[in-house]
């Protein structure tokens, strides 16, 4: 498996050999990435964290009455950025994006910390919070509510999967003279260019 941009001709399989380096050499969230949407307020960008590749996809999960859960349900497109400061790399990935199943948001729903799960209950994300003691007392009731069971995963709740029609890849050289290449989708392949800095 290459990790050389310039002689691969599978962006998922290079993705996969950058990854794997940035597993061994960064120090805090190797799989941390900005995803970018665009709605009626206009774009918007967070972090969130790579929960897996799956059906030909960059998965991750959120709650779907959030800003970004509205975005992505009005315009079904998405845009990552994935930035490993020590490789001095990144990778820019844009495409459409669906919900994933059921079964598959259920899965990974049960593998978080009992915590994260109540979480995901208490917590009405993006909207306006009058304290920390709110947040506190929501918490407490369904952590009451769910006592001596598991949690069962909100509706709202599921995973997103965007699904790449452009990779960039982008390497850091000297003077600003990096190296940029673009694989776009094309006719069930890849096509391969390459990008003036």
């Amino acid at each position: 498996m290459t990790s050389d941009p310039g002689t691969s001709s599978d962006p998922f399989s290079l993705f996969a050999a950058w990854m794997a380096e940035a597993e061994a050499s960064e120090p805090n969230d190797p799989n941390a990435m900005a995803l970018a949407t665009a709605g009626p307020a206009g774009p918007s960008v967070r972090m969130v964290l790579l929960k897996g590749i799956s059906e030909g996809g960059f998965v991750f999960y959120t709650n779907a009455e959030s800003r970004k859960g509205g975005d992505l349900a009005e315009s079904e497109t998405a845009a990552l950025l994935f930035h490993w400061k020590t490789l001095r790399r990144q990778i820019r990935i844009s495409g459409p994006v669906a919900p994933v199943s059921e079964d598959e948001s259920d899965a990974y729903f049960a593998t978080r910390p009992r915590g994260s799960q109540i979480g995901a209950w208490a917590s009405q994300q993006s909207r306006p919070l009058s304290g920390r003691d709110e947040l506190t007392k929501r918490t407490a009731m369904f952590t009451e509510k769910f006592a001596g069971r598991d949690v069962p995963r909100p509706d709202h709740w599921f995973g997103w999967r965007v699904i790449p029609d452009q990779f960039e890849y982008w390497i850091d050289r000297d003077s600003r003279m990096h190296e940029r290449y673009l694989f776009t989708a094309s006719d069930g392949g890849w096509t391969r260019g390459q990008l003036y800095p």
